[in-house]
């Protein structure tokens, strides 16, 4: 187990279901992406094995549900081209990212619109690809302010009930292909509403989804809907924890750690970790795959790439980039072992989630 490049966790039915059939495309139902940054680099190479060679031997896709990174990755992946896409979106977000010491929001909100268009321009999503992009809209005490102050009574009332969080916050999903029964899953305070995702809204859809308060921007504007302050998707699903028992499948997670928090600022709240207890049944037909211990001590400082490189390496763009795109050829071990795992899978190596 120390030896493998990834670690697996299956919840109970996953677990069931695997020991008796094994893994096919057509058993996937959903693929969850997160938010977390530079994270989602490591995941790349597995999406480029999922995408472009694994699930089309099936004879339909899973939903594809992703917020910030995630929702870039997920788009890229539900391309006629997903391969191409994927690498577009890593070239241009390992190498674009050049900040000078005090960049503004709003330079920082060039970037990201960039990035949005890396993945969406031109958009040939796949009509038979269910996609969903999410993202956050400022509402009640948090609409129409950017302060520190705002941000923080926003995380006081999190710490306080992830309800107190719906009071500033509106879920918005932005759908492409067919109806999925992942649809009717967001059930919590969060009011929400589902919109078509298209070629006019993609490229702000997928900028305010990748949009982090107080780093960045909001984006004010995205064609069809009202002028508001839309934030990135992961302030209320970070990780998407979502009863995922109901779908018709099985979930894969490809993930950067081996458990499931529900929204940004819980990951500051241990009583959080794996949604208040409802972790055990939401998930029971997970299986969720990340990066191993023993994968992490051979990348670049011991870890994923993430936000604090932009800070560890400062100016030095060029060694920054390079601890990227060395963590990025560690990661297709990972690609490699699971395609190797899938043609026999070993239940002895699923760990309980």
């Amino acid at each position: 187990m120390t030896a493998m490049p990834f670690r697996l966790r299956a919840g109970a039915r996953a677990l069931e279901h695997i020991r008796r059939n094994g893994l096919a495309p057509d058993d996937i139902a959903c693929i969850p992406a997160a938010a977390g940054g530079p994270k989602g680099l490591a995941l790349i190479p597995l999406d480029r094995w999922l995408f472009g060679e694994w699930l089309p031997r099936g004879s339909r896709m899973p939903t594809l549900v992703g917020a910030s990174i995630g929702a870039w990755r997920m788009t890229a992946a539900a391309q006629l081209e997903p391969r191409t896409a994927l690498d577009r979106l890593a070239q241009i977000y390992v190498h674009s990212q050049r900040y000078r010491m005090g960049t503004t929001p709003a330079e920082v909100a060039e970037k990201i619109v960039g990035l949005a268009e890396s993945v969406a321009k031109p958009w040939l999503a796949r009509s038979d690809v269910p996609l969903r992009v999410i993202v956050s809209r400022a509402v009640g005490p948090l609409a129409g302010r950017t302060s520190r102050g705002a941000f923080a009574r926003m995380a006081v009332d999190n710490a306080f009930s992830r309800a107190r969080l719906a009071r500033h916050l509106n879920r918005h999903v932005f759908a492409s292909g067919p109806e999925s029964p992942l649809d009717a899953l967001w059930q919590d305070p969060f009011a929400t509403r589902q919109h078509a995702l298209t070629a006019d809204n993609c490229v702000p859809v997928l900028t305010a989804s990748g949009s982090i308060p107080l780093i960045c921007d909001a984006v004010g504007r995205i064609p069809g809907m009202p002028d508001a302050q839309y934030w990135d998707g992961g302030l209320i699903d970070y990780h998407i924890h979502l009863p995922y028992h109901r779908l018709p499948g099985i979930t894969l997670y490809p993930h950067f750690v081996e458990g499931v928090t529900p929204g940004w600022l819980d990951k500051f709240l241990p009583w959080r970790k794996q949604g208040f207890g409802k972790g055990p049944e939401w998930l029971s037909s997970m299986l969720l795959i990340a990066p191993s211990p023993d994968l992490l001590a051979k990348l670049p400082n011991a870890k994923l790439p993430d936000r604090n490189d932009f800070y560890r390496y400062g100016p030095d763009h060029e060694a920054r980039e390079a601890a990227w795109r060395r963590a990025m050829g560690e990661c297709e071990r990972i690609a490699e072992a699971f395609a190797r795992w899938v043609e026999r899978p070993d239940p002895a190596l699923l760990l309980p989630l």
